[in-house]
């Protein structure tokens, strides 16, 4: 009869077995416990550096390109003189009334807003916010206020560039206005309505980029408004010469004017245009440089409208354009090529009629000495085209 014989030897080996199952049971157990445990400290971690992050989690690209160009927007307070009223009836003439109550002026309180473009005190703003200006007072984020010392002005173009004795201040990166794309993200900041002075911090808009490339020409008297940037971010009496600014923090523009609906709804309804950056930067190394732009230019030409018998006798089978009739020896027009009897038809794209066409098209584009006109001309039944260099 057989059975299940056990020796020693085998009850050792089985006791043996268990007991190394059981060893490596523990430490199997040992290191889940201890698995367990980094995971728990890793997500201790993670939580208290999510709860430590979340104010951060608001943060977007146009709330930190607001952080950014906010310590350079500045408030600007402006006195300027204006005409009182006079006295006037039929019993004396002009001069009468003149000599008897003489002109007096009033001071004016206006406000504007501005950037800092230089940390040794350069601020550019709109040419109109500081028109006629008896006393201008620049003030920054935070409070600190600066008379102006100097006032450089181009009117043409809407841009001054102010001077104050400081140093030492924030400066911004400038963009790139011929790089801008419609419904790209815009922030206005400036001094709307003065709220600059409740808590000496800007105040800031948000739109995008509505329009390129606006022209308006002579917007109003002496000044010209072209290549403008629209936007819909809001812009409200004393935004004007503030800064408009791209996500990346970088302005694009200044902010000029807007279109209301009437005389009675001044406020912003979403139309608002800027002075493109590029032009700005231009137009203030001049005024830095040189203290004005020189628009003073000379062509060296004597021009007349085309009449009926003019026409007749040149053999012009169309009744518009300029006829030249004096070129000055040495002048520009002398030496673009221009002659006598040439009937000018366009410059720089756009056709001439009349005298204030032709200066029409160069205060519009904005041209000074050294520029050049591209001149389209009927000589001797051919139509050429002649470039002349603006002289001085």
């Amino acid at each position: 009869m057989t059975g299940d014989k056990r020796t020693p030897g085998g009850q050792k080996r089985k006791t043996g077995i268990r007991m190394l199952v059981a060893q490596r049971t523990s430490s199997s157990g040992q290191r889940l416990v201890w698995a367990g445990m980094v995971w728990l400290l890793l997500a201790t971690l993670l939580l208290s550096q999510v709860r430590e992050n979340l104010p951060r989690s608001r943060e977007t690209a146009v709330t930190q390109a607001i952080e950014l160009v906010s310590p350079a927007v500045a408030g600007i307070n402006v006195i300027k003189l204006q005409k009182g009223p006079r006295p006037h009836g039929l019993l004396f003439d002009e001069t009468i009334w003149s000599a008897m109550f003489p002109e007096t002026y009033r001071r004016v309180q206006s406000l504007g807003s501005g950037l800092v473009l230089s940390s040794d005190g350069y601020v550019v703003t709109n040419a109109h916010v500081v028109e006629y200006a008896a006393e201008v007072i620049v003030t920054l984020p935070g409070g600190a206020e600066y008379e102006v010392s100097n006032i450089f002005q181009d009117p043409l173009s809407d841009i001054a560039l102010l001077k104050i004795d400081a140093h030492g201040l924030p400066t911004v990166k400038l963009g790139d206005s011929d790089d801008l794309m419609i419904g790209e993200w815009a922030v206005a900041l400036g001094n709307p309505l003065g709220l600059f002075d409740v808590n000496m911090q800007p105040t800031a808009t948000l739109g995008i980029v509505s329009g390129l490339h606006m022209d308006f020409g002579h917007k109003e008297p002496g000044r010209v408004y072209q290549d403008m940037i629209q936007t819909d971010a809001s812009i409200n009496p004393g935004n004007s010469g503030g800064p408009l600014v791209n996500a990346n923090g970088e302005v694009i523009g200044i902010n000029s004017f807007i279109f209301t609906e009437n005389a009675y709804s001044a406020g912003s309804i979403g139309i608002g245009f800027a002075i493109p950056i590029n032009r700005v930067r231009e137009i203030v190394e001049e005024l830095k440089t040189k203290g004005r732009v020189d628009r003073d230019i000379r062509t060296g030409l004597r021009v007349r409208p085309i009449d009926r018998a003019m026409q007749h006798y040149l053999g012009w089978p169309q009744r518009r354009g300029l006829m030249i009739t004096i070129v000055e020896a040495g002048s520009p027009g002398d030496r673009a090529g221009l002659r006598p009897g040439d009937i000018i038809l366009e410059t720089n794209g756009r056709p001439v009629n009349t005298k204030l066409d032709f200066r029409n098209i160069v205060e519009e584009d904005l041209l000074k000495a050294g520029d050049e006109l591209q001149m389209k001309i009927w000589r001797e039944g051919d139509e050429r085209v002649i470039t002349l260099e603006l002289g001085r």
